[in-house]
């Protein structure tokens, strides 16, 4: 495709994730509200499995009560060592004791896999819909963007949520069980020592909104600089030729690793206030324990207390301090992962420009009537510079018409209109009479074929990619394709024929190959309109000859729409059109536009060297 279809757009496009979100702690908005946000979010996920959510949930908190019942067990066989002669009673607390442990390992082994499955499911779901808010954005969402910070974003960052919904959330909630429970026996046991306790839990708390306001950003920075990375990995690995051809691998080595030091750097600062956080909150919960500790042994030495009970006391002191340590932690993780979880919500909130209308017009019959009445279009990043201008054209069922021009007039802009990857900024499109924004845009682009120059193949076997034309192909219709397409013979000479595996984007194949079965692929679709984009300009002449053929074929009976270069593609088209200037210049037929002397003429005297003189 000519260079303006493929410009990049800046990143102040019209996306709803390029938008900073409201409430971000960062610029200086409450984190409270995102925080809630992104937790209705999660919610919203597990929704759908709300009874292994229940399960969990259930077990959870008779495992966390049972717990509470130790320090209390305790109380009573240290009161009851003191007070009797007999070990009965202490027996009898014992066995009931193990039986608790039979039943607390019953309920920790469910709530284990209960949250863990609920976890894993969370992340297989947000994984799908992420894919499939991606797969459904126009052409320019994917110019801002590299693959590979796409594929950072399901990989790593769902991982990020899957820690919290798997195992954090379920700490969490143990945790605040644990909290509230052991403070209610602190009560019970003694008013003062529990107010003593507890006045060391407001600086805590400041401290960890401190710190996990940091942090969060912090967290935020780092995924976004792995994003990076992962970006410039694909790009070299998936430029590998290039690279080698240039000697670069220095080069990329070099940016590769200044990368991943950039990483280092950023994560090193975030681990540091982290190691912080957790040191600054562990003092202040053991200086508090140990304070408890000095006052209660006094209390207990005055008689205001017994030994069990001041026992049991510490044994929830040091449950609540462990508690709301670890849920300084677990604010802490929940910090680390919002970042990633806004990515994610951002990418599936995202609304694409192109969909379909609130009441769409089915496709009518018809044999690729097409018409542009006054179109203009500009690329986002560069508005004031028109692409295309008043383009008006109209093309007939069945008929053939070639569209040339300078590189970056125009041209497979109009495809990519016409398709649908970008709207227009005036005027209208018309695919059978119907303004294309109208149409079901699935029901548009089953209308249409394109074989490209660089024609995509998948990773599979070839029976996949020719089948990929049309979904339920049978192995008679696939064969039947690749023979009109040329392509029969060559398959079958693998030894594993339909099911040869031709490895990322056909590697295993030539160039003339991969046309030939892009070709029996669009056969297979059955379009109303063919559309060839450069489709045989780096085959040699044999191949040429061949894909020729097979194109003939493909393009019986069809519209077709031929973006070339070359005379011997476009000479016999029933009509030529020359883009120029972002517009129509002139159209005809070869001969009619040779003997203008116009724009058409000059393109193919550039083209023809040497003693080759133009055909006439």
């Amino acid at each position: 495709m000519d260079d303006a279809a493929a410009a990049p757009a800046t990143s102040s496009g019209p996306y709803v994730e390029d938008r900073k979100p409201a409430g971000d702690a960062d610029d200086g908005g409450g984190p409270k509200s995102r925080n809630l946000g992104i937790l209705r979010r999660l919610i919203d996920l597990v929704r759908p499995h709300k009874a292994r959510f229940a399960l969990a949930v259930v077990t959870l908190l008779g495992a966390s009560a049972l717990t509470l019942v130790y320090p209390w067990a305790a109380k009573e066989a240290i009161d009851a060592g003191m007070k009797s002669a007999t070990s009965a009673k202490l027996d009898k607390i014992v066995l009931g004791l193990l039986a608790l442990f039979a039943v607390n390992a019953v309920l920790v082994w469910l709530r284990h896999y209960s949250m863990s499955w609920l976890g894993e499911r969370v992340v297989t779901d947000l994984r799908a819909m992420v894919f499939d808010r991606v797969l459904t954005l126009p052409m320019q969402w994917f110019h801002e963007r590299r693959s590979g910070e796409l594929v950072s974003r399901l990989a790593s960052d769902v991982t990020v949520v899957e820690s919290v919904v798997g195992s954090e959330l379920s700490m969490a909630l143990r945790n605040g069980v644990q909290f509230i429970g052991g403070l209610v026996f602190l009560f019970v046991i003694n008013v003062k020592l529990t107010l003593l306790m507890l006045a060391i839990v407001p600086p805590i708390v400041l401290v960890t909104l401190y710190f996990g306001k940091k942090i969060r950003r912090m967290s935020r920075e780092v995924q976004d600089q792995l994003a990076k990375v992962s970006g410039q990995v694909q790009e070299s690995i998936g430029a590998i030729a290039t690279v080698q051809s240039f000697v670069r691998e220095g080069f990329e080595a070099k940016r590769y690793r200044q990368g991943v030091e950039s990483t280092f750097e950023k994560s090193m600062t975030m681990v540091r206030w982290r190691s912080s956080f957790f040191a600054t909150a562990m003092s202040a919960g053991f200086a508090g324990v140990t304070m408890v500790i000095w006052l209660g042994g006094r209390a207990m030495i005055n008689g205001e207390i017994s030994a069990g009970q001041l026992t049991q006391f510490f044994l929830y002191t040091f449950m609540i301090a462990g508690a709301l340590s670890e849920l300084a932690g677990l604010w802490a993780a929940l910090q680390r992962a919002a970042g990633a979880t806004d990515r994610l919500f951002a990418v599936i909130d995202t609304v694409p420009d192109v969909r379909d209308a609130v009441k769409t017009t089915p496709l009518p019959d018809g044999g690729g009537a097409i018409e542009f009445h006054d179109v203009t279009f500009a690329y986002p990043s560069r508005k004031t510079l028109p692409v295309l201008t008043n383009i008006n054209l109209q093309i007939a069922p069945g008929e053939v018409v070639a569209l040339v021009g300078p590189s970056g007039a125009g041209k497979s802009t109009i495809l990519s209109l016409l398709y649908r990857f970008a709207d227009v900024d005036q005027g209208r499109i018309s695919f059978e009479g119907v303004d294309v924004r109208d149409l079901p845009l699935a029901a548009l682009r089953r209308s249409l074929a394109m074989v490209a120059q660089e024609p995509v193949l998948f990773a599979g076997t070839l029976s996949d990619n020719i089948a990929y034309g049309r979904e339920g192909a049978t192995q008679a219709e696939i064969e039947s394709a690749a023979r009109d397409a040329n392509a029969h013979q060559f398959i079958t000479g693998f030894p594993d024929g339909y099911n040869t595996v031709i490895g990322e984007r056909g590697t295993k194949l030539s160039g003339g190959q991969k046309q030939r079965i892009a070709i029996a692929r669009a056969l297979l679709a059955n379009p109303r309109v063919l559309i060839l984009d450069e489709a045989t300009s780096n085959l040699d002449a044999e191949s040429e000859s061949l894909v020729q053929a097979a194109l003939a074929r493909l393009m019986k009976g069809r519209t077709t729409l031929v973006v070339a270069h070359r005379l011997s593609t476009v000479r016999d088209a029933n009509r030529i059109v020359v883009i120029d200037n972002a517009s129509v210049a002139e159209q005809g037929t070869h001969e009619e536009l040779l003997a203008k002397g116009g724009v058409y003429r000059r393109l193919i005297e550039h083209q023809v060297i040497g003693e080759n003189p133009i055909a006439t």
